[in-house]
């Protein structure tokens, strides 16, 4: 254990802990939307206050950010001086690559800063525990709010067994999200936004697992769900079809892209399509949460329509709501639904504004 009798050394000390962990925090969130199911993760090698290695996690399967670390110092024997800062506890389990704390303690690695504990089962502590059990000094909490809100998504699913939840959709100036439509106007959406806000969306897309629409939303818009304006993969599409009343012709239905459908009909699964069974007299919002957590999927965008939207609402499991406010009046039609919760944030789009909810309540 490093003491500083100087307490102006020691918080110079701790900036300099602080602007490493920044440093992890930064490479962890290149990981974005392909590290699922495991958390974003990155890693920085400090000696003699310069970063003589650094990495992150790439991809589920591959290695881990405290192992690209270490890979990239040339000097080996610089670690023994070292000090590894990393945004989450490093694992103590055999996976699908091996412990990355027991490397770190084999490295000779003599000092590890961590920015929060792993809440996942496996590891809980198991792995600050066998590096202290080794003689590392171990710091725990560094930027632990910023650490855990980087993760939300596996902390969410991990400590409430359910997805991250992300309501989104669009609205005019008079609080409609779609005007009256007869069935001669359906199979196409009505647009309320711009071209900014429609590529944000499909950025959005392929940063989370899975999205999720009810029956009238697919009736009237027939939509595809996928990335098609941005690179990435798309997410697994949620259909809400209770009485099986949706058209195998239908894109959401194509087998593109992996599909889930909720129904209360039989159904034989397909290619790319799981047909679930839903009771008709349980709340609707708890099984489909379930469900998706036993199929591993750690974040849900729900795109409506009103009904669907705000029965997740009422419900109160959402954690986020992204709201565009476009530069439109319908007049009459579909009123939008109805939300409180803190404003995190507001942006202009050009002519549409959003702005980010955040429910601090959440189920």
């Amino acid at each position: 254990m490093i003491i500083f009798k100087n307490p102006w050394v020691r918080i110079l000390f701790i900036n300099m802990d602080e602007k490493y962990m920044q440093r992890c925090l930064q490479l962890a969130k290149i990981g974005l939307g392909n590290t699922y199911p495991n958390p974003m993760v990155g890693s920085v090698i400090v000696h003699g206050g310069k970063i003589i290695g650094e990495g992150f996690h790439h991809k589920a399967g591959e290695a881990h950010a405290e192992v690209n670390a270490i890979r990239s110092v040339h000097n080996k024997e610089l670690l023994k001086e070292s000090t590894l800062y990393v945004n989450l506890e490093p694992c103590a389990h055999y996976g699908k690559t091996p412990p990355c704390a027991l490397l770190i303690q084999q490295s000779g690695i003599p000092r590890v800063v961590i920015g929060c504990t792993d809440s996942f089962s496996q590891v809980a502590g198991k792995g600050i525990s066998l590096l202290r059990d080794a003689g590392v000094d171990v710091t725990v909490g560094l930027l632990e709010k910023e650490s855990r809100e980087l993760n939300k998504r596996f902390f969410t699913f991990h400590e409430k067994r359910r997805p991250y939840i992300i309501l989104k959709w669009a609205q005019t100036l008079d609080g409609f999200i779609d005007v009256n439509r007869s069935r001669d106007n359906y199979g196409q959406p009505t647009w309320i936004t711009n071209n900014i806000s429609k590529k944000l969306v499909h950025k959005w897309r392929s940063q989370e697992q899975a999205i999720l629409v009810g029956v009238k939303t697919a009736l009237k818009d027939n939509p595809s769900l996928t990335t098609r304006e941005w690179a990435g993969q798309s997410p697994v599409r949620i259909l809400i079809d209770r009485h099986g009343i949706i058209p195998k012709s239908f894109r959401i239905l194509n087998g593109e892209v992996p599909s889930i459908v909720f129904t209360a009909k039989k159904r034989t699964d397909e290619k790319n399509i799981r047909y679930v069974p839903i009771s008709l007299t349980q709340d609707l919002v708890p099984q489909i949460l379930n469900a998706l957590y036993e199929f591993n999927l750690q974040s849900l965008i729900v795109e409506g329509g009103r009904q669907v939207l705000q029965s997740f609402i009422d419900a109160n499991y959402w954690d986020e709501a992204h709201l565009f406010v476009g530069h439109k009046m319908f007049v009459s039609g579909v009123k939008a639904p109805k939300i409180s919760g803190s404003i995190m944030l507001e942006e202009k789009l050009d002519d549409t504004r959003l702005f980010y909810y955040r429910n601090y309540m959440a189920r």
